[in-house]
């Protein structure tokens, strides 16, 4: 049934003229009911297509095209899995990067222990310890993660509540390498759109500021799209993320430009297709809990 969809959508196609080989034609005309395949040349060029002659093809389409059927896909099924309680629960095909209790799947970008206090069900930024990577790498990914801004407010702007999440952060490399999704106390705090909570700093401001009050947990719930690179390095096909912040759509598949520059514009770098999440050492003292992810 898949080779008899996938070619009845290429019969629609004004420029099919055939398939370049005779076992490709045999296995839709199994599907279509026909006995034999037949030849087209083209500009001296031989192609073959199913059944005895394009009258008999054209019949074919023409009665599969009246078949519910036709349009019915029923392999591959989709694995099942057991959803989360809530929307907040991890399923049962994720990988769980704190479930309250340690930091074993984290490390410090450069190699040490982590330093970040665990506390209750959650840690809490040591700053000046610096970012934590996760222990596992990944690409294409869906994340939720929860977090807490201070509920003292003791600056403003880029400096209240500060961190981030990174995607594909490259451990081996200094400075920030990933893609970044800020993390910042938005609520009743100006900052420039493009750097606030939810954006894809410097990138992409939120459709909307979702931002709860500080001292309150919130979520981010992410979709991220791994960039694909060729051989020579150059990008085939660029990042792109979708964001929900405490359950509001604030980036939707948008295309991220490149990893995160502060200074200049963002640029791409080919890097494996899979690299370590990463959380930011802002020097703020921004908590986490409840992270997990599943792979794309």
């Amino acid at each position: 049934m898949i080779f008899l969809l996938s070619f009845l959508l290429f019969l629609n196609q004004n420029n099919f003229k055939g398939f370049p080989n005779k076992d490709l034609a045999k296995k839709y005309a199994i599907d279509l009911g026909c006995e034999n395949i037949f030849e087209s040349k083209i500009d001296g060029v031989t192609y073959y297509l199913p059944c005895n002659s394009r009258e008999e093809l054209n019949e074919k389409y023409a009665q599969q095209n009246i078949k519910p059927e036709v349009t019915e896909l029923w392999n591959p099924e989709p694995i099942q899995i057991d959803p989360g309680l809530t929307v907040s629960d991890p399923p049962s095909d994720a990988v769980v990067l704190f479930d309250g209790s340690n930091l074993d799947g984290w490390i410090h970008k450069g190699g040490k222990q982590p330093e970040w206090r665990v506390k209750d069900d959650y840690f809490t930024v040591k700053p000046g310890s610096g970012s934590l990577i996760t222990k596992q790498s990944f690409g294409s990914c869906q994340l939720h993660i929860e977090f807490r801004s201070p509920s003292v407010i003791v600056s403003e702007g880029q400096g209240r509540g500060n961190s981030g999440v990174y995607f594909m952060e490259d451990p081996n490399k200094s400075g920030d390498t990933g893609y970044e999704i800020q993390i910042l106390d938005s609520y009743n705090n100006r900052t420039y759109s493009n750097g606030q909570a939810g954006s894809v700093y410097k990138q992409h401001s939120p459709l909307v500021n979702a931002s709860k009050k500080p001292g309150e947990w919130q979520t981010y719930d992410i979709v991220f799209k791994a960039p694909v690179f060729n051989d020579k390095g150059g990008v085939e096909n660029p990042a792109y993320i979708t964001v929900l912040h405490n359950g509001v759509l604030i980036q939707n598949n948008v295309q991220i430009q490149g990893h995160v520059k502060f200074i200049g514009y963002p640029e791409y770098v080919a890097h494996p297709s899979k690299l370590p999440i990463k959380l930011q050492d802002h020097g703020n003292l921004v908590s986490y809990r409840n992270i997990w992810i599943r792979e794309l």
